[in-house]
């Protein structure tokens, strides 16, 4: 499977076309022509994002995901689908997803249940087993009895109002550990009718849209003759800023996860060695202004704008784990202590960022009409984490899963500031927790976003030397 050749073009014509893709490229890395450096809806311009990520965040985030604590990820890939009968399971052999072994889980991450990722919280006279350790009253014996009591309100308390995202059940036999790192996301060759599926339902049925507004290079809506996309973003433009954020982060999530493909894609496989990296050609057909009738720089600005939503994430939450009882633990004292540092370096990089999005501007009505958005803006979210449940491809799959999860944890911290700002020092809160899952979907959805940003720099240059 060959997708780095330009098929029957010319090399004249290959050059052209990279000539124009890479002026459009260039508009949005230099904030020229066609696409301003500022982005709508705040005041950031994506020259400063580029050099941020480059310099500060990305080399740091890469780090992070490779350490223990972030690298293993528990998920349920066998979930049905909850709203049409299943299309089946892709066979395609890189869609495959292989599930670490428990005995290659550190023991502390193992040994905990989902609501505990301190040392405190994970020591138990039945720490090797694994079954027993996820009983609620697994706490540290020398702990006081007012800290005990606070640990097992912390494990019982039920957040699930806060919650953007349908949580897997890791007590569920169906639930098994992944390792990041061997089952990266990349290209897969998951496509078609059953991919359409589920991004359709995701943005026709999830985004406030109207089913009489057709959203652009839709593959499964009627021909509009000639509406090259206006209509849609005029009906966009004129909701209000909470509604055209939510679309905007789904647009972003899915430039992102479209970028991954593009910058991991099987190019050719002699001898059962496949052979992995950027298609340029995949590339400008996703992202060419005249092959996506002018999508693909639009949908680029949203993948920065949903990068500047998980940053402010970030140096909000900050608070949150600069306590001593956070400890990101794995049974490794000294690869926790590493990690955790390295986590705060990169929250104090986050707050040193000048141009963060203000999410106050956000549900800032009056209060009956703005809880009432606020909760279906949740809502909607959710049900988006309840469809990938639907993807075919198991890779795809967990990716998906976890980019949305991330992004969901994202959006419940930037709504619970006040919880995170009065939250107790030295012992668990009841307003304000992260589930260890909720924590690893958040730093690598992130990593994702930061890696993305990465690699359409990295097209760029692709793109001149084709020229």
């Amino acid at each position: 499977m060959s997708g780095g050749g330009g098929g029957g073009r010319s090399a004249a014509a290959r050059a052209r076309l990279a000539a124009r893709l890479l002026a459009v490229l260039g508009c949005i890395l230099t904030a020229e022509a066609q696409l301003t450096g500022v982005l709508d809806d705040c005041l950031c311009d994506i020259e400063s994002i580029d050099d941020f990520n480059t310099f500060k965040i990305f080399p740091k985030i890469q780090k992070l995901q490779e350490r223990d604590y972030f690298r293993y990820y528990k998920v349920n890939l066998k979930r049905p689908c909850p709203f049409w009968a299943d299309d089946g399971h892709c066979s395609i052999k890189d869609c495959h997803v292989e599930p670490c072994p428990e005995s290659k889980i550190p023991v502390g991450i193992k040994a905990g249940s989902s609501n505990k990722y301190s040392k405190a919280a994970n020591n138990s006279k039945e720490l090797e087993d694994c079954e027993q350790a996820n009983k609620l009253g697994a706490v540290n014996s020398t702990l006081s009895n007012q800290s005990k009591e606070a640990f097992i309100d912390w494990a019982r308390y039920d957040d699930s109002q806060d919650h953007f995202c349908e949580l897997d059940d890791e007590r569920s036999p169906d639930a098994q550990y992944v390792d990041l790192l061997l089952n990266p996301e990349r290209y897969t060759g998951y496509k078609g009718p059953s991919a359409w599926r589920v991004w359709n339902s995701i943005y026709e049925e999830n985004c406030f849209k109207p089913r009489s507004v057709y959203r652009p290079l839709n593959p499964l809506a009627p021909s509009r003759g000639g509406d090259d996309g206006e209509s849609f973003y005029t009906w966009l433009e004129g909701l209000c800023l909470e509604k055209r954020v939510f679309y905007k982060l789904i647009s972003g999530l899915h430039a992102s996860i479209n970028l991954h493909l593009c910058a991991n894609y099987l190019l050719e496989e002699t001898w059962g060695k496949p052979r992995w990296g950027p298609n340029v050609k995949e590339f400008t057909r996703r992202f060419d202004p005249a092959e996506t009738k002018g999508e693909g720089p639009r949908r680029l600005k949203n993948l920065y704008f949903l990068y500047l939503i998980e940053l402010r994430a970030l140096s909000k939450v900050a608070p949150y784990f600069e306590r001593a009882v956070v400890d990101l633990y794995t049974g490794n004292g000294h690869e926790d202590a590493e990690s955790k540092a390295l986590l705060l370096d990169i929250f104090r990089d986050t707050k040193s960022f000048h141009m963060h999005f203000d999410e106050k501007s956000m549900f800032a009505g009056d209060k009956k009409g703005a809880k009432s958005l606020k909760e279906e803006f949740r809502l909607h979210f959710k049900n988006i984490s309840r469809i990938m449940d639907c993807v075919g491809c198991d890779k795809c799959r967990l990716w998906g899963k976890l980019q949305t999860q991330g992004l969901g944890t994202a959006l419940k911290i930037l709504f619970s500031e006040k919880e995170i700002q009065s939250l107790p020092e030295n012992s668990p809160s009841k307003g304000f927790q992260l589930t260890r899952q909720e924590i690893v979907a958040l730093v690598n959805a992130f990593g994702r976003l930061s890696t993305s940003i990465k690699e359409l720099q990295n097209f760029k240059v692709l793109l001149q030397q084709t020229r």
